[in-house]
């Protein structure tokens, strides 16, 4: 049995994890910033296995913890975190408001240091697997993005750092680098017909798998991920 953490996972790309992790036998536990979103979530959800809903909010590091500590009392492991949940919001930095730089770094790059935190010591107890979800915006700068790229450059800077502080232990650490998705981020409602050029939920959730099916003497340390062929 393998018992996994994924923040953010209502809806979009934590969902798809989800649901590709418990068809595959992992148990699941989905947060979200609300109880009502992570509940509607799993209702959805447990049909494909063993899936516990928490309201957390990765920039408060206390939530984290609570959360971590209700899935060892629960399942008495924890073997992986993704750390998926993320925030993003575009203008150029003449015009980017204060408050939307702080919530952006504090969700995207603060918040998953507070996930790792919270779940290190019993993933290095049971040599798991940490992910961060970053973005091709962690390695391609562009107009109006100065607060989503500072955050992704500086989650995929982060992951690399703590891969090498953590391989030591027989934790493996692996920061995935998506293209377009088809999700809500940015308050996007996906489209099947609109949206079927880009990178599904469930092909997210298929390279979660897949990674986690490697040797354990390999690791994945850094993936990019995008569409086939982009749109036009």
């Amino acid at each position: 049995m393998k018992v996994a953490l994924i923040t953010g996972g209502s809806k979009g790309i934590g969902f798809g994890i989800a649901e590709s992790l418990l068809k595959n036998g992992y148990k699941v536990a989905i947060t979200s910033r609300t109880i009502d979103s992570a509940n509607e979530a799993a209702s959805q959800l447990v049909a494909h296995g063993d899936v516990l809903a928490i309201e957390a909010d990765v920039k408060n590091f206390q939530s984290q913890q609570d959360a971590v500590n209700l899935i060892v009392e629960k399942w008495g492991q924890l073997d992986i975190l993704i750390a998926n949940a993320g925030v993003g919001a575009f203008a150029p930095v003449d015009e980017m408001d204060i408050d939307s730089w702080n919530d952006i770094i504090d969700t995207n790059l603060t918040g998953v240091f507070y996930s790792i935190k919270a779940s290190v010591e019993e993933i290095k107890r049971n040599q798991g697997h940490i992910f961060t979800i970053s973005s091709l915006a962690g390695t391609n700068f562009f107009a109006g993005g100065s607060a989503y790229n500072a955050s992704k450059f500086g989650l995929t800077g982060f992951t690399q750092s703590v891969m090498l502080d953590l391989r030591k232990y027989g934790v493996k650490v692996s920061t995935i680098m998506p293209g377009s998705v088809a999700s809500h981020f940015n308050d996007h409602s996906p489209d099947a017909e609109n949206d079927a050029w880009k990178i599904q939920p469930e092909d997210m959730g298929k390279l979660i798998v897949d990674l986690l099916a490697m040797p354990a003497r390999t690791l994945p340390s850094k993936i990019e991920i995008r569409p086939t062929t982009p749109k036009g």
